[in-house]
């Protein structure tokens, strides 16, 4: 069976979950993160889209609520061993099998978590298990217990994160070969992704972000492509992403010419990212880190150029982005760990002058520190 993990380390990942829904009051737990069952089981699959449940007893019993095409999805890559089917139909509710599931298991009346902040429980699905649950059993929000657990990495999702690393480092290579006047942004983008599948990755949990010209200063993929002229600007975030472990990485590049702002900008993203990394050591809260972009930038004079967020977590995450929890905004209580691994962005957006400066790059969180994964020193890359 195609497992990246071996069976030790998702026992391991199952007791620890159990502790704490002991912890927490809870007799069972109903997964609808993609990411939850892949850190669990090491199933993989994008059928999310639709209702799908992993239920996972206090007691151990693990049992997985999906369709057909889903049935050799779970067998061939996860630990789970009871998969059961819902059929479509008009009238399918698949919200019905789900409780029989929990009757069977002796759920009736009993503390049942679950995963409602979830891209796999849409609001509509959500109100029809709270229909349909009301009454049989009592439901709470659990939807932070398995975020808990993934946010510390093991020894073994490291490898995997460094794997990611690399071929993060691969695709910005690319870039430094084809920036330049004329470089066409689809071959760009064709380029930068063919060096993670090269290098054995997956697709990223989102698109590329690519923009040039006045769209150097969108932080979000849209549709549209154009060819770069003679003095111009690139943004660039990406990531690799190696069993869909994600790296990701940011930078604008200067076709051309440099602008005096441009300079100014990357002067100060370069002393931005030297306090947030000094600030993210274990035992500091993660706000600290933002508190040191925000200082930086604004006692730069780049108020109003900064955003309010400066990163996030990273680790094995799906469709639709790679952003994972927590987050570096002010006030973040969440406290950093060895072992934590997060995108570290400095992002600069000048509307006035219509000029952008963003770097980042992933790291990982030491004993005493933080490390950088990428190869790649910060440097203003001029083509």
């Amino acid at each position: 069976m195609p497992l990246h993990f071996n069976r030790e380390e998702f026992s391991k990942r199952l007791d620890r979950l159990k502790e704490l829904m002991s912890s927490n009051k809870l007799d069972g737990i109903l997964l609808f993160r993609q990411e939850s069952m892949f850190y669990l089981t090491g199933y993989d699959t994008f059928g999310y889209v639709f209702f799908q449940c992993l239920y996972l007893g206090i007691d151990g019993k693990l049992i997985l609520l999906t369709r057909s095409p889903d049935l050799r999805q779970a067998q061939q890559t996860s630990i789970v061993e009871d998969i059961r089917i819902w059929v479509d139909g008009e009238t399918a509710n698949p919200a019905l099998e789900l409780k029989e599931i929990l009757r069977e298991s002796g759920s009736e009346g009993k503390s049942i978590g679950v995963e409602y902040d979830s891209y796999g429980l849409t609001a509509k699905n959500g109100k029809m298990l709270d229909s349909v649950l009301d009454g049989f059993c009592n439901l709470t929000d659990a939807s932070d217990l398995v975020n808990r657990l993934r946010v510390v990495k093991s020894q073994k999702e490291l490898v995997y994160v460094r794997k990611a690393a690399e071929l993060a480092d691969d695709a910005l290579d690319e870039a430094h070969r084809l920036v330049r006047d004329g470089c066409d942004e689809g071959e760009l983008l064709a380029a930068m992704q063919g060096a993670v599948f090269r290098g054995g990755g997956d697709y990223p949990g989102n698109e590329f972000i690519i923009g040039s010209g006045e769209n150097a200063l969108l932080c979000r993929y849209y549709s549209g492509r154009r060819k770069l002229s003679s003095e111009d600007q690139i943004t660039l975030e990406w990531a690799g992403a190696y069993r869909h472990y994600h790296a990701a990485m940011m930078r604008t590049i200067p076709v051309g010419r440099v602008t005096d702002q441009h300079q100014r900008m990357f002067e100060v993203c370069l002393e931005s990212m030297e306090a947030c990394q000094k600030a993210l050591r274990p035992g500091n809260a993660i706000g600290e880190v933002f508190d040191a972009y925000a200082g930086t930038c604004d006692s730069s004079g780049m108020r109003d150029h900064r955003l309010n967020a400066t990163g996030y977590s990273l680790g094995t995450t799906f469709s639709p982005n790679w952003m994972d929890w927590p987050m570096f905004y002010h006030g973040n209580p969440v406290i950093a760990e060895k072992n934590m691994v997060f995108f570290l962005h400095m992002i600069l957006m000048d509307s006035d002058s219509g000029n952008a400066m963003c770097f980042g790059h992933t790291v990982l969180v030491t004993d005493s520190g933080c490390e950088c994964l990428s190869r790649h020193p910060f440097e203003l890359v001029v083509r």
